[in-house]
Protein backbone atom coordinates (compact mmCIF):
# COMPACT_ATOMS: atom_id res chain seq x y z
CA UNK A 1 0.00 0.00 0.00
CA UNK A 2 1.10 3.45 -0.77
CA UNK A 3 1.50 5.96 2.34
CA UNK A 4 -1.05 8.19 0.75
CA UNK A 5 -3.25 5.08 1.61
CA UNK A 6 -2.41 4.61 4.97
CA UNK A 7 -2.54 7.77 6.10
CA UNK A 8 -5.54 8.29 4.88
CA UNK A 9 -7.67 5.26 5.16
CA UNK A 10 -5.88 3.71 8.44
CA UNK A 11 -4.95 6.27 10.29
CA UNK A 12 -7.65 8.50 9.11
CA UNK A 13 -5.20 11.48 8.80
CA UNK A 14 -7.05 13.35 5.26
CA UNK A 15 -5.02 16.72 5.42
CA UNK A 16 -2.70 14.76 2.35
CA UNK A 17 -4.58 14.65 -0.75
CA UNK A 18 -5.07 12.30 -3.83
CA UNK A 19 -4.34 13.69 -6.91
CA UNK A 20 -2.99 12.36 -9.48
CA UNK A 21 -1.93 9.33 -7.90
CA UNK A 22 1.86 9.76 -10.16
CA UNK A 23 3.53 11.78 -8.34
CA UNK A 24 2.86 14.79 -10.22
CA UNK A 25 0.61 17.25 -8.79
CA UNK A 26 1.84 17.68 -4.73
CA UNK A 27 -1.49 16.99 -3.14
CA UNK A 28 -0.08 14.59 -1.45
CA UNK A 29 2.59 16.07 0.24
CA UNK A 30 4.13 15.06 3.40
CA UNK A 31 7.39 14.78 5.51
CA UNK A 32 9.70 12.42 5.98
CA UNK A 33 12.42 12.33 8.17
CA UNK A 34 11.72 16.48 7.96
CA UNK A 35 11.99 16.38 3.87
CA UNK A 36 9.29 16.62 1.75
CA UNK A 37 7.77 13.75 -0.44
CA UNK A 38 4.97 12.65 -2.35
CA UNK A 39 2.87 9.77 -0.24
CA UNK A 40 1.64 8.77 -3.25
CA UNK A 41 4.40 7.17 -4.42
CA UNK A 42 5.95 6.04 -1.10
CA UNK A 43 5.10 2.70 0.02
CA UNK A 44 4.18 2.30 3.26
CA UNK A 45 6.34 -0.62 4.62
CA UNK A 46 9.89 0.96 3.58
CA UNK A 47 8.63 4.00 6.74
CA UNK A 48 9.65 1.57 9.67
CA UNK A 49 11.60 3.44 11.55
CA UNK A 50 10.68 6.74 9.85
CA UNK A 51 9.43 10.24 11.19
CA UNK A 52 5.98 10.84 8.96
CA UNK A 53 4.73 14.83 9.47
CA UNK A 54 1.12 15.49 7.53
CA UNK A 55 -0.25 18.98 7.43
CA UNK A 56 -2.04 17.77 10.85
CA UNK A 57 1.86 18.30 12.31
CA UNK A 58 2.07 21.74 11.10
CA UNK A 59 -1.02 22.98 13.10
CA UNK A 60 -0.06 27.32 14.02
CA UNK A 61 3.01 26.78 12.27
CA UNK A 62 3.94 30.47 10.93
CA UNK A 63 3.63 29.47 6.97
CA UNK A 64 -0.02 28.14 8.02
CA UNK A 65 -0.69 31.36 9.16
CA UNK A 66 0.79 33.07 6.33
CA UNK A 67 -1.58 30.99 4.01
CA UNK A 68 -4.49 32.15 5.89
CA UNK A 69 -3.09 35.93 5.66
CA UNK A 70 -2.23 35.60 2.21
CA UNK A 71 -5.49 33.83 0.60
CA UNK A 72 -2.87 31.39 -0.19
CA UNK A 73 -5.54 28.83 -0.98
CA UNK A 74 -8.56 29.25 -3.32
CA UNK A 75 -10.60 25.73 -3.15
CA UNK A 76 -8.01 24.47 -1.34
CA UNK A 77 -7.72 20.87 -2.16
CA UNK A 78 -3.60 21.30 -3.15
CA UNK A 79 -3.09 23.27 0.10
CA UNK A 80 -1.88 21.04 2.53
CA UNK A 81 0.76 19.91 0.17
CA UNK A 82 2.19 23.14 -0.25
CA UNK A 83 2.07 23.89 3.28
CA UNK A 84 4.05 20.84 3.60
CA UNK A 85 6.14 21.51 0.49
CA UNK A 86 6.90 25.22 2.02
CA UNK A 87 7.38 24.31 5.23
CA UNK A 88 10.16 21.90 4.37
CA UNK A 89 11.99 25.25 2.17
CA UNK A 90 11.46 27.49 5.32
CA UNK A 91 13.07 24.58 7.36
CA UNK A 92 16.04 23.55 4.42
CA UNK A 93 16.61 27.74 3.57
CA UNK A 94 16.89 30.68 6.10
CA UNK A 95 15.98 33.43 3.33
CA UNK A 96 15.78 31.51 -0.22
CA UNK A 97 15.74 33.71 -2.91
CA UNK A 98 13.05 33.97 -5.66
CA UNK A 99 14.13 31.51 -7.97
CA UNK A 100 14.51 28.61 -4.95
CA UNK A 101 10.97 29.52 -3.54
CA UNK A 102 9.58 29.23 -7.24
CA UNK A 103 11.61 25.98 -8.23
CA UNK A 104 10.81 24.62 -5.05
CA UNK A 105 7.05 25.32 -5.64
CA UNK A 106 7.10 23.63 -8.97
CA UNK A 107 6.67 20.10 -7.96
CA UNK A 108 3.15 20.91 -6.64
CA UNK A 109 0.53 22.35 -8.92
CA UNK A 110 -2.93 24.26 -8.26
CA UNK A 111 -5.80 23.62 -10.85
CA UNK A 112 -7.17 27.28 -9.46
CA UNK A 113 -4.13 28.91 -10.09
CA UNK A 114 -3.44 30.55 -6.80
CA UNK A 115 0.45 30.67 -6.95
CA UNK A 116 0.18 34.46 -6.32
CA UNK A 117 -1.26 34.35 -2.37
CA UNK A 118 1.25 31.08 -1.83
CA UNK A 119 4.35 32.60 -2.79
CA UNK A 120 2.89 35.93 -1.38
CA UNK A 121 2.55 33.46 1.83
CA UNK A 122 5.86 32.12 1.37
CA UNK A 123 7.59 35.65 1.17
CA UNK A 124 5.84 36.72 3.98
CA UNK A 125 7.46 33.92 6.37
CA UNK A 126 10.92 34.91 5.07
CA UNK A 127 10.30 38.87 5.23
CA UNK A 128 9.53 38.26 9.25
CA UNK A 129 12.90 36.32 9.87
CA UNK A 130 14.41 39.79 9.53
Amino acid sequence: ETLLNVIRDKLELTGPKPGCENGDCGACTVLIDGRSYKSCMSLAVEMEGKEITTIEGLKDTDIQEAFIDNEGYQCGYCTSGFIVKAFALLDRYEKPDEDTVREWLSSNLCRCTGYEGIEDAVNQVIENRS
